[in-house]
C-alpha cells in the first residue's frame, strides 16, 4: 500500500490525496462505486474574480450586515483595515472591533476609525472574540474578518457576501488568495499548506478543494451558530468550516477570490503551536 501511494503521488498529487479517504471509508460500508458520486455532488462553489458586480451585489442584499475584526496588538494596521470596510457605502449596518486585551492602542485607532470597539478585558483566544463580537452584534449577516492585513481592499465584504445573497443553501462563504513569504510572490500560509489542507483532504471530502480553510476573511448567516458553537482558539476557523460541512452539507460552502492577501508572516516556533490547535480541532471532530 505504501509503495503504491508514493507511486501515484509523484505521478498525479491530487489523487493520491482522494485515494486515502475512499479506502478508509469503505471499511465503514460506503462503497467504492458510491463514495466518489458523493465527492462530485458536494464540492465548494467557487467564484473567480470576474464573477463579480458591485451594484448587482448592492441591489440584492436583503437583510443586515455585521462586520466583526478581532484583534490583539494591530494598532499599527487595523485602522485600514476599518477604512477599507467602510469604503463601500449602504452596505454594512454594524462595525465591531474586539480588541482582545491588547496592550497597544487598538482599541483607540479603530474608535476614531468609527468602530464600536469592545475589549475582551482578557487575552480569550480568536475563537472567543469572534463570539464576544456575534453576541454584540444582531445583523442576519456576519463577516469576520482579521486585524493585520496589510492591503485589505474595499471589496472583501462584498464580495464575500456575494454568495450568500445569491443563493439561500450557501452558509459559510472563505476567501482565497495568494499570499506572498517575504519577497516571494506565494509560499506563506504555511499552516495552511502544511497542516489545514492535507487533513482536510485526508478526513473529510470536498473539503480538500477548499484552498484557504483557515481564512480569516469569513461571511456566514446568523442562523448558523443556532447550532454551531465557535471554536475558542485560532482553530475556530477550520472548526467552523468541518461543522458546516457535516452538519449542513459541503455544498453549503462557497469560497470568493480575494487576489492577494499580505500580512505580517510569523516565525516558525508561532507556527507549531497554531499547526497543533488546527489538527487537534480537526482530529476531535472526526473521531466524535
Amino acid at each position: 500500500m505504501v509503495n503504491w501511494l508514493s507511486q501515484r503521488q509523484r505521478g498525479r498529487p491530487s489523487v493520491a490525496l482522494d485515494v486515502i479517504p475512499i479506502l478508509a471509508t469503505t471499511r465503514t460500508g460506503l462503497s467504492r462505486a458510491t463514495y466518489p458520486l458523493l465527492m462530485n455532488s458536494q464540492t465548494p462553489w467557487t467564484l473567480s474574480r470576474d464573477e463579480f458586480n458591485l451594484a448587482e451585489l448592492l441591489a440584492s442584499k436583503n437583510g443586515s450586515v455585521a462586520v466583526i475584526i478581532p484583534a490583539k496588538n494591530e494598532a499599527a494596521t487595523v485602522g485600514a483595515v476599518l477604512e477599507a470596510v467602510k469604503g463601500v457605502s449602504g452596505l454594512i449596518d454594524e462595525l465591531v472591533v474586539v480588541d482582545d486585551d491588547s496592550t497597544d492602542d487598538t482599541a483607540i485607532v479603530a474608535e476614531r476609525h468609527g468602530a464600536t470597539v469592545v475589549s475582551t478585558n482578557i487575552s480569550s483566544g480568536k475563537g472567543n472574540a469572534l463570539a464576544v463580537g456575534v453576541g454584540k452584534t444582531t445583523a442576519e449577516y456576519l463577516v469576520f474578518l482579521d486585524a493585520d492585513v496589510t492591503n485589505t481592499d474595499e471589496t472583501f465584504v462584498p464580495r464575500l457576501l456575494q454568495p450568500l445573497f445569491a443563493r439561500p443553501e450557501i452558509s459559510l462563504v472563505k476567501g482565497y488568495y495568494e499570499r506572498p513569504l517575504l519577497h516571494m510572490p506565494t509560499g506563506g500560509g504555511r499552516v495552511n499548506e502544511l497542516a489545514a489542507r492535507p487533513i482536510l483532504s485526508l478526513l473529510y471530502p470536498g473539503l480538500g478543494e477548499v484552498r484557504q480553510p483557515l481564512a480569516g476573511e469569513t461571511a456566514l448567516r446568523r442562523r448558523v451558530l443556532d447550532d454551531i458553537a465557535l471554536e475558542p482558539t485560532y482553530a475556530v476557523e477550520i472548526g467552523l468550516l468541518i461543522d458546516v460541512a457535516t452538519k449542513i452539507g459541503v455544498n453549503s460552502i462557497a469560497q470568493v477570490d480575494l487576489g492577494v492577501r499580505v500580512h505580517r508572516n510569523r516565525p516558525l516556533e508561532e507556527l507549531r503551536p497554531m499547526a497543533m490547535q488546527i489538527l487537534r480541532c480537526a482530529l476531535e471532530r472526526k473521531n466524535g
